[in-house]
C-alpha cells in the first residue's frame, strides 16, 4: 500500500514526556516530506498551540486542533470550525460550577476558566497552561457564567477536571439530557471534553483527507491516547506508541518505541524509507493523482 498522509497526535506521541520535541522527530518529518507525502497534526490542543509546533516542523498542510473543531493552515483562514453557541456556552458553564471541578473554555484566540476549586489548586491551572504558547491569553475569573453574561463566548470545546469521578459521570449523564448540541469525550476517570455536536479527531482528520484528495487508507496515523482508537482503526496503517495502553496497541497495526525511546523517528525511518517518492510513483502512473 501506498500511503500518502502521516498524521501525528502530539502529546505523547510526537513530545516526550518532558514536553520537548526531540531533534529525530523533526527530522522524519522532513524526510518524509521529501518524499512527497503530505504531514499533519491531529491533536485536542488548541489552534495557537498547535500552531506552534506546526511551525517548528514546516507544515505547511492545514492542522487539526480542538478535537476536530478547527481545521486551518499556519498561515490562512480556517478550512472548517464549528463552535457552541453562545446560549448553551452558558448553560454549560452553570452547570459545571454546581460541581468541584476547574474547567475552561476553548477558542482560538483565547481561554476563559473558573478559579480552581480542586485540592491541588495548582493542578489544573498548570496543565491548561503548560502546553500553550505564551501569546495565546488565559482569563481565570470566580464565575465563568458571569464573565459569558457580559462577553458571550463561542467555545469550540470545553476542558473539564474533576475532584470526583461521580461528578464527571454526573455531568456527562446531564449533558446529554439537556443538550443534542454537544458531545462529550471522557479523557480519564477525571477529565472530560465538551464538543459541538458530531466533531471528533477522527471526523477533522476524514474532512482534511477529502480536502486533500486522499482517503483513509492512503493515511498513517500515530496515536498514543485511547481517543486515538478511532483513528488508528480507521487509517491504512494505524500506529500505537510504545507508551500507549494496552487498548491502543491491540487496535493497531503497529507499535513503535515510547515517546521518549523516538517513536515516531524510528517508525517513519523503518516503514517509509521503503516507499518510493510521491512524484516517482506518478511519473510511473502508479498513482493517478
Amino acid at each position: 500500500m501506498i500511503f500518502r498522509l502521516l498524521a501525528l497526535n502530539i502529546d505523547g506521541t510526537l513530545l516526550q514526556s518532558n514536553s520537548r520535541l526531540h531533534r529525530s522527530a523533526k527530522e522524519a518529518i522532513q524526510y518524509v516530506q521529501q518524499k512527497g507525502v503530505e504531514v499533519t497534526l491531529v491533536t485536542s490542543r488548541s489552534f495557537p498551540s498547535a500552531k506552534k509546533l506546526a511551525n517548528s516542523l514546516k507544515i505547511n498542510n492545514p492542522i487539526v486542533t480542538s478535537r476536530g473543531a478547527y481545521i486551518s493552515s499556519t498561515d490562512e483562514k480556517p478550512i472548517f470550525v464549528k463552535r457552541l453557541e453562545e446560549d448553551i456556552a452558558f448553560e454549560i458553564s452553570r452547570l459545571l460550577e454546581g460541581f468541584e471541578c476547574q474547567f475552561r473554555l476553548v477558542n482560538e484566540q483565547f481561554s476563559l476558566s473558573n478559579r480552581s476549586k480542586l485540592s491541588n489548586n495548582l493542578m489544573a491551572k498548570t496543565i491548561f497552561s503548560a502546553a500553550e504558547p505564551a501569546f495565546y491569553s488565559h482569563q481565570f475569573v470566580d464565575s465563568v457564567s458571569e464573565a459569558l453574561t457580559q462577553n458571550p463566548m463561542t467555545p469550540s470545546k470545553f476542558e473539564v477536571f474533576f475532584e470526583d469521578e461521580e461528578d464527571l459521570d454526573d455531568v456527562m449523564k446531564a449533558l446529554k439530557g439537556m443538550f443534542v448540541e454537544v458531545d462529550t469525550v471522557k479523557i480519564n476517570k477525571l477529565r472530560l471534553d465538551i464538543v459541538p455536536e458530531g466533531i471528533s479527531k477522527l471526523n477533522g482528520l476524514l474532512y482534511l483527507g477529502e480536502r486533500l484528495g486522499i482517503s483513509s487508507r492512503e493515511m498513517v496515523y500515530i496515536g498514543d491516547s485511547e481517543d486515538d482508537i478511532p483513528l488508528i482503526d480507521a487509517v491504512g496503517l494505524g500506529v500505537a506508541m510504545g507508551n500507549s495502553s494496552f487498548e491502543v496497541k491491540k487496535a493497531a497495526d503497529w507499535v513503535t518505541r515510547s515517546n521518549n525511546e523516538q517513536g515516531v523517528a524510528y517508525m517513519v525511518k523503518e516503514h517509509f524509507r521503503k516507499q518510493q517518492p510521491i512524484e516517482f510513483l506518478r511519473k510511473m502512473n502508479i498513482i493517478k493523482n
